[in-house]
């Protein structure tokens, strides 16, 4: 096979961190078995991030409408409202994936423990994409970034990067 000449080497993706983010969970909601698979829906209650450029408050009302398959993955389906330390609203949105392998299932299932399992033992990465109508913020609304997410006591959290 022969190399497209249209094809040209660009730059290296780089990423620089945004923030951190810590979101606590209401108990889930289980829709059940669907056709696309099981819908559950893990309502937010609060939380907080913190950047080098922005922190603040997670809002409560969002949530992560997540659609396991039959594979044992888990779909994310995430919108948030996070309220900035300034008073500034961030509408955040993102999907992703949860891999969770067979030998790791069992000992997430204990609601008590899991939070201290390595999150090397799993695959848990979003795609933030964020929107306001703040001037201050408004460089936001034209990044895209990624996330490694973690269990942690009572919900979960991440380190979001922007892509550079």
């Amino acid at each position: 096979m022969t190399l497209d000449t249209r094809v040209h080497a660009v730059p290296p993706i780089t990423t620089t961190p945004l923030f951190d983010i810590a979101v606590d969970l209401e108990p889930p909601l289980k829709f059940g078995p669907g056709p696309l698979g099981r819908r559950t829906l893990y309502p937010a209650s609060r939380g907080t991030f913190h950047g080098p450029r922005l922190r603040g408050e997670v809002l409560p009302g969002g949530g992560d409408w997540a659609l396991y398959r039959a594979d044992g993955t888990m779909s994310l389906d995430v919108r948030l409202t996070l309220r900035t330390h300034d008073d500034h609203l961030i509408h955040m949105t993102y999907g992703g994936r949860w891999v969770i392998p067979p030998d790791v299932r069992a000992d997430l299932a204990d609601t008590a423990t899991r939070h201290h399992i390595d999150p090397a033992r799993y695959y848990f990465r979003t795609t933030p994409l964020f929107e306001t109508g703040s001037p201050k913020y408004g460089w936001l609304n034209d990044i895209v970034c990624v996330g490694s997410g973690y269990l942690i006591e009572n919900g979960i959290a991440y380190h979001v990067a922007q892509l550079t």
